[in-house]
């Protein structure tokens, strides 16, 4: 029991940086072999973070070698990747998005579900410190039941230096940085059953979208906004924060600058500041989003240990890429769309 899952991550591009930091600061794990289609990065990547073993070929899962899979690829890989770990037994925690469109995402889940596979979704927004505190206080029934929230992520950060195939990509914003966004709404809201969404290009020459607006309306019949842009100008940048407030019948907390927490209730109001972990390897301005992956991938192995339901399972997932669905269609239609197959796996 004391020892160490042995895990492979496969993909050694831009974010997977952070996820091998992260992954030597996970308790009870370690990644013991890297995998890229380029060999020279894959063995440039295992020298650098002191990974014992690099290979091209994500057959290896076949060894029978590895308890885990990390795959971070792109969303275009995934369903192949995770049928190969699925065929070897082998749970994993994929990068999101989880697929390009729900009908593959709803593949790939059935697909691990009936062999037995456990899948989870490296959704960390969630696990944020702001929004694990933010939880804490929801769940204290300081506020009351929630009845309105607006999540807002605009920056004009350049992501298109280190990922440059996102000029060419036709679901952009909601598929990047929105499956986010709707996941963490459900994470503080609960489940939605419909939305309605705008989309915008205001980059020129993108094929997708840069920015979003979604309405939510949640079961409980509250509403929450999300609104995410690539190309919101402001100094300083306000990358990687995402602000905003939740309403409740007897409270309110704002989402500030600077991981702030603004907390109104019986008539008065406090700041909390939510510090981040101080980890060595974490730098501004990444440090918010950085501390998160560490904890996202330590829930993954807690739970692979305990056998507990990982929060953002293949099946809970389902629901959020319904809602990005939906936002797509809505967006196209110009309507309100309903999220009947949320009924399905709830």
């Amino acid at each position: 029991m004391n020892k160490p899952l042995n895990g492979l991550l496969i993909g050694c591009g831009f974010f997977s940086r952070n996820h091998l930091h992260a992954w030597a600061d996970v308790e009870g794990a370690q990644i013991g072999a890297v995998c890229d289609l380029d060999p020279s990065r894959a063995e440039a990547y295992a020298k650098e973070y002191s990974i014992p073993d690099f290979h091209v070929d994500a057959s290896i899962l076949k060894s029978g070698a590895f308890d885990f899979v990390d795959i971070c690829t792109t969303m275009d890989t995934h369903e192949d990747l995770v049928a190969l770990a699925v065929e070897a037994g082998v749970p994993v925690i994929v990068q999101k998005p989880f697929a390009p469109d729900i009908e593959t995402c709803r593949r790939i889940q059935a697909n691990a579900e009936s062999a037995g596979v456990r899948v989870m979704l490296h959704e960390n927004f969630r696990f944020q410190n702001v929004f694990r505190r933010l939880r804490e206080i929801l769940d204290s029934g300081e506020i009351g039941e929630t009845t309105f929230a607006r999540l807002s992520w605009r920056n004009d950060i350049d992501v298109y230096t280190n990922q440059p195939y996102l000029t060419k990509t036709k679901r952009f914003m909601i598929m990047d940085v929105g499956i986010h966004m709707i996941d963490l709404a459900r994470f503080l809201m609960g489940n939605a059953d419909a939305v309605t969404c705008i989309n915008q290009s205001v980059k020129e020459g993108i094929a997708g979208e840069d920015a979003a607006t979604m309405l939510l309306r949640h079961h409980n019949a509250a509403t929450s906004i999300i609104d995410v842009s690539y190309a919101s100008h402001r100094t300083p940048s306000l990358f990687p924060q995402t602000l905003g407030e939740i309403e409740g019948r007897l409270g309110t907390v704002q989402i500030l600058e600077g991981e702030v927490l603004r907390i109104h209730s019986n008539g008065t109001a406090r700041d909390e500041k939510v510090q981040d972990d101080g980890r060595s390897w974490t730098s501004e301005p990444w440090i918010q989003i950085q501390d998160s992956v560490p904890k996202t991938q330590q829930h993954f192995i807690d739970a692979l240990r305990s056998g507990q339901p990982f929060e953002t399972s293949a099946e809970d997932s389902l629901q959020t890429y319904s809602l990005a669905e939906a936002a797509y269609q809505s967006a196209d239609a110009g309507e309100l769309i309903e999220i009947s197959s949320l009924e399905e796996v709830d």
